[in-house]
């Protein structure tokens, strides 16, 4: 019996190829990954910022996999501006006609489709004539005179300049039309990925009977800060650097408002919805936003001084300081004996039921509130105690990290 031809060693080869190529995906925690889809899932312009090799490319192959969405992918830095504005074509009469913009066959592809992921790769060593020619294509989603479908979704990477071959710093204009997204790796998830398992990205779950709650809340917390700090409409920043990245303006805001609508309405935590608005206004902005949107939870002073024994404080500290310090503020607005003995109530619930530190700058703001014919509550003895029991900690704490710094 004539024994089997062996295989040729290319089919061999391949055959290996595809035995490393197999690999599964599982659910996994990231919020990373998580900005990343609920900023597709609303339609804008995203841009991963990560060092080379990182793993950039690597994760919109596998998003666009797991969205069933064709990818494609055009490499910013090796093509000319009239790749992106089209190229004139001449037709029958171009003094009736005009000259048609003919757009690139990539384009062309993903309006046939209908939908797909527009991976933008290189961005950061695109020339600035190349980036201007690409305004056009992420805002108005234009190329020639082809129009992108919606069902386009458009996402974006690049190298910071430092490691970038021969990079640029991203122009303002292009840059305040991303979602700015810092990309770094987890070694667990690399360690799992290696070893044939990576983490699956999905669409958000968007809650229907949220929606308009969503939308509501998004415009109350943007338009309540810029209310107050008008000069965060619209901040330039001073360096090159900082220009190419997240900074506010009236387009920044707007996009801001979407995406706090959608990370509401998918029930997102504060981790994500944090790197979202950081990502489009910038950290400065971003932070104060954040702030503000906790502020917004809070519990209306009035409220807990009407009935100090049935107060329920915020559990986190910085929002239970927060409270208190409204209260002494609804105090000082309008003083009163009964409303100045139930703030030193509140003080005194917020000092048993959590740390006393947080109760010690508003405590000290409502004790000068005093009036020469107030009597003082016998509360402010159980808060006195506390509050110099924790301070006592606070010292024997600092002895203690002293001396072990004056050992080493």
């Amino acid at each position: 019996m004539p024994l089997a031809a062996p295989m040729p060693q290319l089919d061999v080869a391949a055959h290996l190829l595809e035995l490393l190529s197999a690999t599964t995906t599982e659910p996994r925690p990231d919020d990373r990954l998580a900005a990343l889809t609920l900023t597709v899932a609303a339609d804008l312009p995203v841009l991963l910022w990560g060092e080379p090799g990182i793993g950039k490319t690597a994760a919109l192959t596998r998003l666009a996999e797991t969205l069933g969405l064709p990818l494609t992918t055009v490499i910013a830095s090796v093509h000319e501006p009239s790749d992106f504005a089209g190229l004139p074509v001449l037709g029958d009469d171009p003094a009736v006609q005009g000259v048609p913009m003919a757009p690139p066959d990539w384009a062309v592809r993903l309006v046939r489709a209908g939908r797909g992921l527009l991976f933008l790769d290189e961005l950061s060593t695109a020339p600035p004539a190349v980036q201007a020619a690409l305004l056009r294509l992420v805002l108005e989603r234009r190329i020639g005179t082809l129009r992108l479908p919606p069902g386009v979704r458009i996402v974006a990477a690049a190298n910071p300049r430092s490691s970038a071959a021969d990079g640029w710093e991203l122009s303002p204009p292009l840059a305040n039309r991303f979602v700015h997204l810092r990309w770094e790796h987890d070694h667990e998830v690399v360690v799992r990925g290696l070893g044939g398992t990576w983490p699956r990205a999905v669409l958000p779950e968007l809650d229907p009977a949220r929606l308009p709650e969503a939308v509501a809340l998004a415009r109350r917390a943007v338009c309540g800060l810029l209310a107050v700090r008008p000069a965060l409409v619209h901040r330039l920043p001073g360096n090159d650097a900082q220009r190419g990245g997240a900074w506010p303006s009236p387009r920044s805001w707007e996009m801001t408002v979407r995406l706090i609508a959608f990370a509401t309405a998918a029930g997102a935590s504060r981790e994500v919805l944090a790197l979202l608005v950081r990502g489009t206004v910038g950290d400065g902005p971003g932070l104060e936003l954040m702030a503000a949107m906790d502020r917004m939870d809070l519990p209306d002073p009035e409220v807990l001084l009407a009935d100090p024994a049935a107060a329920v404080l915020p559990e986190r500290g910085d929002l239970r300081q927060a409270t208190l310090e409204g209260v002494v503020d609804a105090v000082r607005r309008r003083p009163d004996r009964a409303r100045w003995d139930a703030a030193w109530a509140l003080m005194a619930r917020a000092v048993e039921s959590g740390a006393p530190d947080v109760a010690v700058v508003p405590a000290t703001a409502l004790a000068a509130l005093r009036q020469a014919d107030w009597e003082v509550p016998a509360t402010i003895d159980r808060l006195a105690g506390a509050v110099a029991l924790s301070r006592r900690a606070d010292r024997a704490v600092a002895r203690v990290s002293t001396a072990a710094g004056g050992r080493r």
